[in-house]
């Protein structure tokens, strides 16, 4: 099932466990945010007039961070007139936790995520430790070559 979702003025097609950048909100890492739906597909698509009556998608915010930097250059040729600016856009993190209709409340907790298996930071520190050991008796093992004297 997927939904069509209206935020900050731009319409995004979604689907449950989708991550997705949007337009700043003004809410915390871990809050659960709602969005209107304007379309629902699937199996039995709806259209709203202009959203869908009871239902809603559910998000969960994940960070908030700013985007890579935009460089504006302008140069005027023949007048020794250059101006470089930068810009970095705000936005909100977030993950898709539930498509909900039927006038459903999104669950107030977020649902967990699948973890990933890592490696352990201490297990991540001694391989490294090892490497840099290792490099200086490669080196120390190394005999110089001997120069030929050319008479």
């Amino acid at each position: 099932m997927f939904a069509v979702i209206k935020t900050g003025g731009k319409q995004y097609t979604v689907a449950e466990d989708q991550t997705l950048r949007l337009g700043k909100l003004a809410a915390k890492p871990g809050e659960i945010v709602t969005f209107p739906v304007m379309l629902i597909g699937g199996d039995k698509p709806a259209f709203g007039k202009p959203t869908v009556a009871g239902a809603l998608v559910a998000a969960e915010v994940v960070e908030h961070a700013r985007g890579d930097k935009i460089l504006v250059f302008k140069k005027r040729r023949r007048k020794n007139s250059r101006r470089r600016r930068g810009y970095r856009d705000d936005f909100t993190l977030v993950r898709i936790t539930e498509i909900l209709t039927d006038g459903k409340q999104p669950s107030k907790t977020a649902k967990p995520r699948p973890q990933k298996a890592k490696a352990p930071k201490a297990e991540a520190e001694a391989k490294l430790a090892e490497k840099k050991e290792a490099a200086p008796k490669a080196k120390a093992e190394k005999k110089p070559a001997e120069k030929s004297k050319k008479k």
